[in-house]
């Protein structure tokens, strides 16, 4: 019996088969959007890193020069001049490794009650925790603030990390979704060696999860890195400013320094993107295991 063009035979039913002009159509097109996305994303660092390198009279200039000439590389060492730059680095690094250490220890253990141990009102609970997602900072901001005020801790770090140390919903519910993929086994054969329940999270659990909680870290470090509300409110002093802020301080009633704070940006980036390929594929791991697909 003869078939149509494009279509093979399968027993008594023919069988229509996709044309291969159609499959490739449809990869290049696919191909073409991830390109025109990526294009989009990258964009806005390849215009900040060549503003960085540009003379003065070609950062404002229409129509845009997109490639300097000639490279002017003095922004670099003026922006670390015009204000302490790398004092407020130390200071986003105290605060991001605080914080980082607090939410990972809060997180987990917070996670491993609600994955691993049977107790009433679990579930309850848990989408009780996981509704104060829906309540934004702005929505809380004046509370705290009139709160951390009474008990003198504005001016301080203390607001921003000390809360860390309590836990986050976002954090929590990433590790509940990959302590859940332990297989219940390992901790009944602890439980029948005389394990206890804080022996069986600490030297079984914990040393399982490093993909989940180099991923809560890298997400924890990179809030605090790139936050500013959070400083501009409780932080008083520009002894104890951070990135956020200092970069701020190249924008002045005179006029932005446009060069120096791209160049100053440049470098306030540069730690993170290094961090985070040092750090890729246990952070797409996590991801992936973790269920939080795209």
């Amino acid at each position: 019996m003869s078939t149509q063009p494009g279509t093979i035979q399968l027993g008594s039913q023919p069988v229509t088969r996709k044309p291969k002009v159609k499959r490739h159509l449809a990869s290049f097109t696919k191909h073409a959007v991830l390109i025109l996305l990526g294009i989009g994303f990258v964009f806005p660092l390849f215009w900040m890193i060549s503003t960085s390198i540009k003379p003065s009279f070609e950062q404002m200039s229409w129509p845009p020069v997109w490639i300097p000439h000639p490279f002017d590389w003095a922004n670099y060492p003026s922006s670390m001049k015009f204000e302490p730059f790398f004092h407020y680095i130390l200071n986003t690094l105290y605060y991001c490794v605080a914080t980082v250490i607090g939410t990972v220890l809060s997180c987990s253990v917070v996670a491993y009650g609600f994955a691993r141990i049977e107790w009433p009102e679990r579930g309850f609970l848990f989408f009780l925790m996981l509704a104060t997602m829906m309540l934004p900072f702005q929505v809380t901001m004046i509370p705290l603030f009139i709160l951390f005020k009474n008990i003198g801790w504005v001016g301080s770090f203390k607001p921003l990390i000390i809360p860390s140390f309590f836990g986050n919903a976002f954090q929590i519910f990433l590790l509940r979704q990959f302590f859940m993929t332990i297989p219940k086994s390992l901790s009944e054969a602890a439980y029948m060696d005389g394990a206890s329940e804080f022996k069986i999270f600490y030297k079984i659990i914990l040393p399982l999860a490093k993909p989940a909680l180099a991923t809560v870290a890298l997400f924890q470090f990179m809030y605090c890195w790139n936050d500013f509300l959070g400083p501009i409110i409780y932080l008083n002093n520009s002894s104890l400013y951070t990135i956020s802020l200092g970069l701020q301080q190249y924008v002045s009633s005179y006029g932005t320094q446009w060069g120096l704070l791209m160049a100053a940006s440049t470098v306030a980036t540069l730690p993170l993107i290094i961090l985070f390929f040092l750090t890729q594929r246990t952070f797409i791991e996590g991801i992936a295991i973790t269920g939080l697909k795209g």
